[in-house]
């Protein structure tokens, strides 16, 4: 959800800028702009749209410079149009400042500055901060004092880069609630939401926590709290290459990401399964095996995908490792005070590590005394940093907006933290064997799946041009059929419904019609007759059947229009088959349907405000 990108070097520093921006895409947004430190002025342009329309503007007004700060726009107030597109400046056009996040008192600030005479050209609550570090700095401020003196007065969330005229070479950040990184090169200086502009330039960062400011000039770095103290702050290296965030040949970086799977999935388990012993080690979860046997209760909090995966979660830890467990929207969590006791373990569930909703449900969580862990994908993320412990789940960087390999990461992760509790009390060891013999096949059945990728279109293009879709299932299918309807929506725009298949009768089947796709997950499993029922009662009512089922299952076949196989697996694992085939349903539809797969209309990748 919008995207900063500065630089201080020695280059000129606009096809840095562009390049930075273009990297962080996959964030949504639906403005750009650019301001350059230029002959003792700040030179802005700026425009609504795509980044080839910010191009196009450069094209014809051409900027040069050493310094300049970047960023893509995702509205939130005032629609995205020229005038409201990032960066911003004050009455004098001496300052240039970008944000992501939410100025909350905006409206009591923005009066106090327009009754001592600043005037405002844009609808957004960003102005204000322009406006802001402008007046601090005509009280002779330097301009990183001043930025420390305007957030000090600002209520919300933040991750800002500002430069100003009278101090060249000079770009200040800060952060609350809302991701920076800094990166360290050579006599170069780079400053980004995430490392996906940084990466080509140098590996070596520092993430800054909340509360904290960067100083970035052409002779170095400092970093500082809003309030001027000096911090320390350690610098790490990026471990992933600049390869892991192109398409690799692939139309999409969606598509890209489903086959990706084989190897992300089999990346989340390597070195943690040890097959011999049917365990699976988790070192980072920061526990002892005593303190492990202590859990006596389990909240699992996601948002989306991830409160997808938190249900399947929920399934397999009750199942297996027999600990109540609850899954709750991050987003509510700490909105109706939950009963957090002795003995629960609270575990947060993001990809970015940085959703706003999540972030904020873990620190209430912590505020009241629970253990936190993390499962998150983004190394040195807020999440992983604030919590008391966790697991990556080392999916490498995914650049779709709709997640898909992050999905079965996650899915993957908490089987193995289910295998972990679970030889403690409930699975013995002829039965651990069994289910860490079994995870490891799943990248091999994975593969298996993807090649019937041709098959899946050739079911898209008979099913396209629908405008809704009901997605069923059961058990730890019932979240793959929220999950498949997400995605479908997400990225196609068709509505899309995921129910467990038994609710059908309560209310769904009205719904029913000939022109009404129906997708079944109907693998052998315990629920099987039940849900191969649902399918009949669809079927009686000229319904669409879409089934996706364990390979070599006739019935199933004689049931349905359509039938996508998947290897067979134990119960537990089907989640991890069963989602593929959907998220490649969901692609196809959506590219025969002409939409903007990678950068769907309306969403963000990390969405960092609430």
């Amino acid at each position: 959800m919008c995207g900063i990108v500065g630089y201080v070097g020695h280059r000129n520093c606009l096809p840095i800028l562009i390049e930075g921006i273009k990297r962080l895409e996959y964030r949504g947004y639906d403005s750009a702009g650019v301001a350059v430190q230029s002959d003792g002025a700040l030179k802005v342009v700026k425009a609504a749209g795509k980044i080839r329309e910010l191009e196009a503007r450069l094209a014809r007004e051409p900027l040069a410079g050493t310094a300049g700060i970047a960023h893509t726009r995702w509205a939130t107030h005032g629609a995205p149009t020229d005038a409201n597109a990032h960066p911003h400046s004050g009455n004098n056009g001496r300052v240039a400042l970008v944000h992501n996040g939410i100025i909350e008192n905006y409206p009591v600030l923005k009066s106090a500055l327009v009754a001592e005479g600043h005037s405002f050209r844009t609808e957004t609550d960003t102005e204000v901060l322009a406006h802001l570090v402008e007046k601090h700095l005509k009280r002779g401020l330097k301009l990183e004092q001043a930025v420390g003196a305007a957030l000090d007065s600002v209520e919300g969330t933040y991750g800002i880069a500002v430069m100003c005229a009278e101090e060249p070479g000079t770009v200040v950040g800060a952060r609350k609630g809302s991701p920076l990184v800094v990166g360290i090169a050579d006599g170069e200086y780079f400053l980004a939401s995430d490392v996906a502009p940084i990466v080509s330039h140098t590996r070596q960062v520092v993430y800054l926590d909340d509360g904290e400011m960067a100083v970035l000039t052409p002779e170095g770095f400092h970093t500082a709290t809003i309030g001027q103290v000096p911090v320390d702050k350690a610098v790490q290296e990026v471990e992933w290459d600049l390869g892991k965030i192109e398409k690799g040949g692939f139309q999409h970086f969606m598509l890209k990401e489903i086959f990706d799977q084989p190897e992300s999935v089999r990346d989340s388990m390597r070195g943690r399964v040890v097959v011999e012993e049917g365990l699976a080690r988790l070192g980072g979860l920061n526990m002892t095996a005593e303190e492990m046997l202590c859990i006596k209760r389990i909240i699992l909090l996601g948002c989306g995908t991830s409160w997808h995966a938190a249900l399947i979660g929920e399934y397999m830890l009750e199942e297996h490792a027999r600990i109540p467990v609850e899954v709750e929207y991050a987003s509510e969590f700490r909105y109706r005070n939950p009963i957090v006791d002795e003995g629960t373990t609270v575990l947060v569930i993001s990809q970015s590590g940085e959703t706003a909703d999540t972030l904020a449900a873990m620190r209430e969580a912590r505020r009241k005394g629970a253990r936190a862990l993390g499962i998150v994908n983004v190394v040195g993320s807020t999440i992983a940093r604030e919590s008391d412990g966790g697991v990556y789940i080392h999916a490498g960087p995914e650049i779709g907006v709709a997640s898909t390999k992050a999905f079965t990461s996650q899915v993957t992760v908490l089987a193995l933290l289910t295998l972990a509790l679970g030889r403690q009390r409930a699975i013995s060891r002829e039965q651990g064997i069994e289910i860490a013999r079994e995870l490891e096949a799943i990248p091999g059945k994975l593969r298996e799946i993807l090649e019937r990728s041709d098959a899946v279109k050739a079911i898209a293009e008979k099913h396209y041009q629908h405008d809704n879709f009901i997605y069923l299932g059961r058990g730890t299918n019932f979240p793959v059929a929220l999950e498949g309807a997400l995605k479908l929506k997400e990225i196609s725009y068709i509505h899309a419904e995921g129910y467990p298949a038994a609710e059908m009768k309560h209310g769904p089947i009205a719904l029913i019609d000939e022109n009404m796709p129906v997708v079944f997950i109907c693998p052998r499993d315990s629920a099987y007759e039940k849900v191969a029922s649902n399918m009949s009662e669809v079927r009686a009512r000229s319904g669409r059947i879409i089934a996706i089922a364990t390979e070599g299952d006739q019935e199933i076949h004689s049931r349905a229009d359509h039938v996508i196989e998947i290897p067979s697996t134990l119960p537990m694992f089907q989640p991890l088959l069963s989602v593929v085939p959907l998220q490649l349903l969901a692609y196809h539809v959506a590219v025969l349907r002409g939409c903007d797969v990678d950068q769907p209309r309306n969403l963000a990748k990390s969405v960092t405000v609430e």
